[in-house]
């Protein structure tokens, strides 16, 4: 739901079918449009104009909403459609009614809506739930607050109801505690989906992204509430919709800052990654195509902290450098056994590519701390780090470009990592010493049953040092550089 920003007061009643689960119902959808901060008891209450009909159940809610008065009109008659009213006549009986009652200090009347809701002030069904949850509202009209009119009104067809509905929404299970009274590290919902859009060089591109969002909880607690996980992410949307340069590192953050507040977390963890393309010539035939590659972004907030780190995952093949190694010997021997002499012999290695087998890997290269490299020069440099780059389109002459740039440059997978590390240390010549640097790589073997994976971490400063020639230095852990002030803080 975009921002809240004005105050609203609704008035809610059903007096058709199970009247409990209809204003169940309404209030739920309602959360769609409203941030809901109070709900009311309910009243059952007779019905007032038209008095053969069932009586009335009542209830009263208020927040914060975005939404313009008509717009908020209209999302109500909306909720009322869902809910299941149908057409009737003027104070006939219906499955669910929602009145707009107060709208900041608003008073407007037109042939539309009327602000506030003209009737009101003498209706005890409307007074009474109200008065529960905002007593000292002003009435615009009036100028006299809901308990002073409540107090002049005849109440004697209104009663509380006990327990029933209203057991059941302010008796929040997850506020209670546990049978097994232990502390949870996460918890939470995956694979949500949602569509953004990611700034690139050739402009703006919609892209959907997948978030896992999770909270710690307390020994004290039953569970998170799922469902604010997902009102905290259009929250967040709504909020770096109006920023030109917000991305998927700067959306983790808002939601993890978000969870944080509405779960009354300690730490809140968010994992996003959504696929882009990058425009791209296939190597020798320079044919215009599109390559896909995946963004990352990943943020830890605490109440008084907040950390994160963005990047990118890169597919592409390495050639292994022990194989070709001993094919290389091989051949010598060969080669020598045929007769040539040793200066042909390295002639000929020289320019002949040395056959070894080839694994297809997948590199993942993540930035914190720093003002994060644009994402195209993130992928230059995971695939820059292995053999060659791969290509979903390939005519026989980019495959051969292909096979014989990785054999001219064959790498283990420890390799590709001290590539991407080193690589990252250039690119961030200008960033501090405590940006952080994560590179990973995993090579799916073609002749071993087994995959291959290599990853190293560390602040600037430290890569740093080691390049420089310093040995010994201790690497920072992506768990110690994202959690380290929030684990502190929680430990107190």
């Amino acid at each position: 739901m975009p921002e809240s920003d004005h105050f609203v007061a609704l008035g809610l009643g059903s007096n058709l079918g199970d009247r409990e689960a209809n204003l169940a119902r309404a209030l739920a959808a309602l959360r769609e449009v409203i941030h809901i901060e109070r709900i009311s008891p309910v009243y059952e209450t007779r019905p007032v104009g038209f008095a053969q009909q069932p009586e009335f159940l009542n209830c009263a809610c208020s927040g914060r909403t975005a939404l313009a008065p008509r717009d908020l009109r209209r999302a109500l008659a909306a909720i009322e459609r869902r809910v299941g009213r149908a057409v009737s006549f003027p104070m006939g009986p219906r499955a669910i009614d929602l009145d707009i009652l107060v709208y900041d200090d608003l008073v407007m009347n037109d042939d539309e809506l009327t602000i506030p809701h003209p009737r009101m002030r003498e209706r005890a069904f409307v007074l009474a739930p109200l008065r529960d949850i905002a007593p000292a509202l002003v009435e615009p009209v009036s100028g006299r607050t809901i308990a002073r009119l409540a107090a002049d009104v005849d109440m004697s067809g209104v009663r509380k109801c006990e327990g029933g509905l209203v057991t059941r929404i302010r008796r929040d299970v997850q506020e209670m505690r546990p049978q097994v009274p232990l502390a949870l590290n996460r918890a939470g919902v995956t694979g949500v989906k949602t569509t953004v859009s990611l700034p690139l060089p050739a402009g703006r591109q919609s892209v959907i992204a997948v978030l896992d969002v999770f909270a710690d909880l307390d020994a004290e607690h039953s569970g998170v509430h799922m469902s604010r996980f997902s009102q905290d992410l259009e929250d967040a949307l709504f909020e770096l919709a109006r920023q030109a340069d917000g991305g998927l590192e700067a959306l983790s953050l808002a939601v993890a800052r978000r969870v944080v507040e509405s779960q009354r977390a300690e730490v809140a963890h968010v994992d996003l990654r959504a696929e882009f393309s990058l425009p791209r010539h296939t190597p020798a035939s320079g044919i215009p195509t599109n390559e896909y590659y995946t963004a990352l972004a990943t943020a830890v907030v605490a109440p008084d902290f907040a950390r994160s780190v963005g990047g990118v995952e890169a597919e592409g093949i390495t050639a292994c450098p022990c194989a070709q190694s001993m094919v290389a010997e091989t051949s010598r021997e060969r080669l020598a056994a045929a007769g040539f002499t040793p200066e042909q012999i390295e002639t000929v290695l020289s320019t002949v590519p040395i056959a070894t087998h080839n694994q297809r890997g997948r590199g993942t290269l993540l930035i914190g701390g720093a003002n994060s490299l644009p994402l195209p020069t993130m992928v230059a440099i995971v695939e820059q780090s292995m053999s060659s780059e791969t290509y979903d389109l390939l005519k026989r002459p980019d495959e051969l470009f292909v096979v014989n740039k990785a054999h001219s440059a064959p790498r283990f997978v420890e390799d590709v990592v001290r590539e991407m590390l080193r690589y990252a240390h250039d690119a961030l010549a200008e960033a501090p010493d405590d940006a952080f640097v994560f590179a990973r790589q995993l090579n799916y073997e073609s002749i071993h049953k087994h995959d291959a994976v290599a990853e190293s971490c560390a602040l600037l400063g430290e890569l740093r040092r080691e390049l420089a020639g310093e040995t010994g230095v201790s690497h920072t852990s992506i768990e110690q550089w994202l959690y380290r002030k929030a684990i502190a803080r929680t430990r107190g």
